[in-house]
């Protein structure tokens, strides 16, 4: 790299490092200044500058206060006091983040559910919650009714829409109460330690686990944001993530409403409309998770993309495969991926807009970030501890699992779940030292040696087949460039008593697929130990409200013809993809045909 390019890389870096350590180095666990204090400084810097827009309605910063403030009245005169908590079962709506808002300043925390969910699930989200009231809306309050009878403990919905029987109507109760805000002795010996909401993984494996998100973790996302966007007032985001998750709800709208800008909301996303609503709404920023940007891509152009005025797109989750397509086919100026979860302590950004990767630690800065990747067995799915009972760093470019040191402060905490069975299993010891305590991401990452971290896949998503390590990622990533193929996801399946697991992918394809092209593209890209074994094609994938593929049904269904009613193919050496059959399959699973 000429001198020149490397200097201005490390000042973007430094640059968008500072700035974001700038907004949060004054965040403290034993601070009495908390989220909400930090939501109406906004508010009396900003008061009458709009907000939020949403469905052609417009709220200014005070009157956004003004409805947390009802929120917060309304909790104290119902009896809810400081340390309990409030479920929010609702979709995203131009007062969602007002509610949470009112109620963290008289010490009540909110749980935020994905209102997406029914049955097992959200009976499960309530119960670990705590939560003994649960605000609803007429879409989401027949949902929660179907499961309140089996719940442990009794809980009170109030709905937002028209009230029946027991239910309590919470726009009514809201009319008599104060627009004006609660006295600062509601929330007094309050620290930023203590719990303002519980927000809960997507459970693309199972049970959704909820994280505790401290005022502290609150604050670091939403000011992080705000300083790492460099945005400013004359800021417009477009939002179409679902705000019961921190990327699009703490991220997202801190980045822009912690420096007065403003946020167009819609209900949720859609590709065929996204463009032209982001120049109708003179949007300057959006921010992505997962494979939104894939959807985007696998439309048909348009005028539309095109007539936007956005400086920056910013989340995480965009794929390498289609990175440098976002940048320059929808004509963005600078891509801001980062990495983090709601749980975690580790967060990093890519500040100089290196496609593909997730973040950067620089070698002269490695003692300031709590990161490490640590040698990782995958059969086992545990980090590779040596003779002396330690674990060892990886090399430049080799493969291992992400690890964040625990600590006190705002970077270094983990808060855990509610469950703390949970917590502990996500936390590793005496792993370089008696006595360090690291929190492990679950995430498998390769550093190269200018610093550049890059995603390779998910602990349990990457299998062993002919004794070899397949990354699903990178599979996926080669996969989705054949001609014809909108969307890959690719995991391993177990064959009888084969070793390992075989590799198998489904597919969502457009009419200019061809299947007897898979197989010379599929052995141009991929080693053979990498190739997949089975392909199962689908009308659409089934994915989380934020916007992850949900892979456990898949792998639940294996390659069985009579579970699976979409067209599905085998590999047949030299012959390519065949159609799979049911005795076939069998036959295949009894060890009696070779693959």
């Amino acid at each position: 790299m000429r001198l020149s390019a490397r200097v201005k890389r490390e000042f973007r870096f430094l640059r968008g490092l500072l700035r974001t350590l700038k907004r949060v180095r004054s965040i403290a666990a034993d601070s009495p200044n908390l989220i909400c204090d930090d939501l109406e400084a906004a508010v009396d810097a900003w008061g009458d500058r709009p907000a939020i827009t949403f469905e052609g309605r417009t709220i200014t910063y005070g009157e956004m206060d003004a409805i947390a403030n009802r929120y917060a009245h309304w909790a104290k005169e119902h009896g809810l006091r400081r340390g309990q908590t409030v479920a929010l079962f609702l979709p995203n709506r131009i007062d969602y983040l007002s509610i949470w808002y009112g109620l963290s300043k008289v010490g009540v925390a909110t749980a935020l559910i994905n209102n997406n969910l029914s049955g097992a699930q959200l009976a499960h989200c309530i119960e670990i919650s705590g939560a003994t009231n649960v605000i609803a809306d007429a879409e989401t309050t027949p949902v929660f009714l179907g499961v309140k009878d089996g719940l442990s403990h009794p809980v009170v919905v109030w709905t937002l829409g028209p009230a029946h029987g027991e239910q309590r109507d919470l726009a009514k109760a809201l009319k008599s109460c104060s627009p004006l805000r609660p006295d600062r002795s509601s929330r007094e010996g309050m620290t930023a330690h203590d719990v303002a909401l519980y927000i809960y993984t997507s459970g693309t494996t199972g049970l959704p686990k909820a994280a505790k998100v401290t005022h502290m973790r609150a604050q670091l996302y939403m000011r992080g944001f705000a300083g790492s966007t460099g945005a400013t007032q004359d800021d417009r985001l477009y939002m179409v993530l679902p705000l019961y998750h921190a990327t699009g709800g703490l991220c997202g709208m801190g980045a822009v409403l912690m420096n007065g800008g403003s946020v167009a909301l819609r209900s949720k996303f859609s590709a065929s409309q996204f463009w032209t609503e982001v120049a109708a709404e003179r949007c300057t920023l959006f921010v992505y998770i997962g494979e939104l940007c894939r959807y985007l891509v696998n439309m048909p152009e348009s005028e539309a993309e095109h007539g936007h005025k956005l400086r920056l797109a910013f989340g995480n989750g965009l794929r390498p495969d289609i990175w440098d397509t976002v940048k320059t086919r929808f004509h963005i100026p600078e891509i801001l991926e980062f990495y983090g979860s709601t749980e975690g302590n580790v967060s990093m950004f890519n500040f100089d807009g290196k496609s593909g990767s997730i973040g950067r630690v620089p070698s002269y800065m490695k003692s300031r970030f709590n990161v490490r990747l640590v040698s990782f067995d995958v059969e086992t799915e545990a980090p590779v501890r040596g003779p002396d009972g330690r674990c060892t760093e990886t090399a430049p470019d080799e493969v291992g699992e992400c690890i964040g040191q625990i600590g006190g402060d705002v970077r270094g905490e983990f808060a855990g779940y509610a469950d703390k069975a949970a917590s502990e299993k996500k936390i590793l010891r005496d792993v370089f030292q008696a006595g360090d305590a690291w929190f492990r991401t679950g995430d498998l990452m390769r550093q190269d040696a200018e610093g550049y971290f890059y995603f390779v896949d998910r602990v349990g998503d990457t299998f062993r087949w002919k004794g070899e390590n397949v990354s699903t990622g990178e599979v996926s990533g080669i996969l989705s460039g054949i001609p014809g193929v909108k969307e890959a996801t690719v995991y391993g399946v177990k064959v009888g008593a084969m070793d390992g697991r075989a590799g198998m992918v489904s597919l969502v394809v457009g009419p200019d697929f061809d299947i007897t092209q898979l197989a010379p593209a599929v052995d141009a890209g991929l080693p053979a130990y990498a190739r997949p074994v089975f392909v199962r094609l689908q009308p659409e994938m089934e994915i989380t409200g934020t916007f992850k593929y949900r892979k456990v049904d898949l792998v639940k269904d294996g390659f069985d013809p009579s579970v699976i009613k979409q067209p599905l193919f085998v590999r047949d050496g030299d012959k390519g993809y065949v159609k799979l059959t049911k005795d076939q399959a069998e036959k295949i699973d009894q060890g009696a045909v070779r693959i």
